[in-house]
Formats: structure tokens, sequence, C-alpha cells
């Protein structure tokens, strides 16, 4: 299993206490999450290919707002969030007049700052301390036999639980 990323350990402190006080129930409540950090989100139909996007909000507590496609399946739906959270914490500076990403989690910005936001929203939806407590429960077996089961529990795609144990 990987370490938490960087751009976790880069954080404010606040905001990683933030974080993980909404990290002790799984599935992560990331709109709970958002909305700490003063985001509105709004879930609606966006153009096929995109996934979210984060603009600033005159409306909103933080001056900003997500965007989320309605039309994807949940845990896209979530890792999404996740990713536009993180654009929020680390690249607020470079949001501008808002980051749309498509369904790569591909932006105007560039391809390292998209995946640092990738990194940062798998460390907020799999927490590092339960994901490991999980993985125990299933003993010796191989990661063919947990991926599954463990991905279901963090409403996360198989692709991201692997990508974060480290087997993609």
């Amino acid at each position: 299993m990987k370490k938490p990323s960087r751009e976790w350990e880069s954080l404010d402190p606040s905001e990683r206490d933030v974080i993980a006080s909404h990290q002790s129930e799984i599935p992560v409540k990331v709109g709970e999450l958002a909305a700490s950090f003063g985001v509105t989100v709004k879930v609606t139909t966006l153009d096929v290919g995109i996934s979210g996007m984060i603009e600033p909000c005159q409306t909103s507590q933080s001056g900003y707002k997500i965007t989320i496609n309605k039309h994807e399946p949940k845990h896209r739906q979530r890792f999404t969030l996740a990713h536009e959270i993180a654009h929020f914490l680390l690249h607020k500076e470079l949001i501008g007049v808002g980051l749309t990403d498509n369904i790569l989690y591909r932006s105007k910005l560039s391809d390292e700052r998209e995946a640092e936001a990738n990194r940062l929203a798998s460390d907020i939806l799999m927490p590092r301390s339960i994901l490991r407590e999980s993985i125990k429960q299933y003993g010796q077996k191989k990661a063919a036999d947990y991926v599954a089961p463990i991905s279901m529990k963090f409403g996360v795609s198989e692709d991201a639980m692997r990508i974060s144990l480290g087997l993609k």
C-alpha cells in the first residue's frame, strides 16, 4: 500500500484535520467535506465527457462552486468531487474563471497538477489507516480476492483502489 501522498503532507495541518474529521465513517461523505470548506456542490447534467468542474461563485462561503455530472456512476461522481476539492485545496490560485475536468481528469492545468489532484483525492477517499485495517480482515488472501469488496466499502472504483494499493 502506498504512503499518503506528498500533496496530503503539503496541506496545512488545519486542512488535514478537517478532512480527517470526515474520514471516521466510510465511505467518506465528500459532499459534507466540501461544505466544511465552504464550497457549494451542484450535481447536474454536464456535456458528455465532462466529469466535473470548479469555478468561482459569489454566493458560496468559500467563493467556489463544484459541479458534478449526474450521469456518471456514483463512484465516479465521488472521485470527481474529491478531485475538485483537491484542486480547491492545492491549486486555488490557478482556478481563475474555472476548471473543467473531462473523464480522464484533464483540465487546462498541466498533467502534473491533475496527477496531484488525483493523488489527494485518493488520500481523501481512502484513508490509509482504515484501508490497512480493511485489508487485514482478509488475512493472507490475494488482492484479487479483496479489491472488489473493499472498493465497494470505500465507494470507489476497483481501478482507483488498485492504484491506491500500489497494484496498478
